[in-house]
């Protein structure tokens, strides 16, 4: 089980911090969109990325040649809200990596549900 120490150990961090808001609003992202977003290079990214799975914070999965992370749906009820209010409040801090993200050329399609 997640507890606060450790949810916010791995939030201190701005990189980690920004991914992690970034894929609670789009839902699933991969590290292409997240490198671009947040103007860093992949093996960077890649290492926080991999620290958040590490934490149980994130979960991912692969398709074709990209991975794709998103949130773990098992995290607490209450680090949930805490990623809601803290994209809320935040608009304006994540503005230029959503911006970004936003004027990424090239994203990658996500495979449509089967089901």
């Amino acid at each position: 089980m997640l507890t606060p120490p450790e949810a916010f150990k791995c939030l201190a961090d701005e990189t980690r911090a920004r991914a992690t808001l970034l894929i609670a609003e789009h839902g699933e992202l991969c590290v292409c969109e997240l490198m671009c977003a947040l103007q860093d290079n992949q093996s960077k990214i890649s290492r926080h990325l991999a620290q958040l799975r590490t934490a149980g914070l994130l979960l991912d999965r692969r398709q074709g040649q990209w991975v794709y992370y998103r949130l773990n749906s098992d995290l607490p009820a209450w680090f949930k809200d805490v990623l809601r209010i803290t994209c809320e409040g935040n608009a304006a801090w994540l503005s230029d990596s959503t911006s970004r993200l936003s004027k990424m050329d090239g994203r990658p399609q996500r495979a449509a549900s089967c089901c």
